[in-house]
């Protein structure tokens, strides 16, 4: 595993993300991080049209087809843009013949969440969560793999998958979900080239978007 994750960081990987009003494109040319290409913007009623015209703007038809790994935000966040997304990042996937992943937005904040709060006890675990408009939260549930890990290189991991709650327990921790565009896709890029899938192809067939509630709510 361990090798597959140092041979992965030498190829070009492509992430799409979205939040609850904007999305975004990250491109990592090889290992380093000043080769990081990223594209964010605000959606409009025409997110359709838009995501595809933005995307052949942000990246070329050659950088492309050089691409060895896809990975995609299924939200929770906006329904109709983490649906598009995962729809285009499939489309490309099964296109290029390359391998797709994906990532909760929860788990994706997760780190940056840890390090805002000086969480770093081994297997310290907390909760991400999001109100809902009508009654309850969405919630994830992230801990802090190893202790030893200096701040800035922290390792979290996704226990329980973002689903509906209907109350935050005091006895644990709890912290709001708070989108960043820019951090999350650099983050994203780091998670796609640390978890990088060396031979299944076939992966986009198991993609979809995370929303554990109707889109209406």
């Amino acid at each position: 595993m361990t090798n597959n994750c140092k041979q992965s960081q030498k190829y070009p990987t492509l992430v799409i993300h979205s939040t609850d009003n904007s999305f975004g494109f990250g491109y990592r040319k090889n290992n380093n991080l000043e080769s990081d290409k990223l594209f964010i913007k605000n959606f409009d009623n025409d997110l359709c049209n838009t995501l595809i015209n933005d995307f052949n703007k942000f990246i070329s038809k050659e950088s492309l087809q050089k691409v060895k790994k896809i990975s995609v935000n299924i939200g929770p966040a906006n329904f109709n843009a983490s649906r598009l997304i995962v729809v285009l990042a499939r489309t490309i996937s099964q296109q290029i013949n390359c391998p797709l992943d994906s990532f909760s937005s929860f788990e994706i904040m997760a780190k940056r969440i840890a390090h805002k709060n000086n969480i770093l006890t081994d297997k310290q675990s907390f909760w991400i969560y999001k109100k809902l408009k009508r009654e309850g939260y969405i919630a994830g549930k992230y801990e802090i793999c190893d202790k030893n890990q200096k701040n800035a290189d922290l390792v979290t991991r996704e226990i329980v998958v973002p689903k509906v709650i209907k109350e935050l327990r005091s006895q644990e921790l709890f912290f709001e979900a708070n989108y960043e565009d820019e951090e999350d896709l650099k983050e994203l890029l780091n998670l796609s080239n640390k978890d990088f899938l060396n031979e299944n192809l076939n992966s986009w067939q198991k993609v979809l978007p995370l929303y554990p509630i109707s889109p209406i709510n």
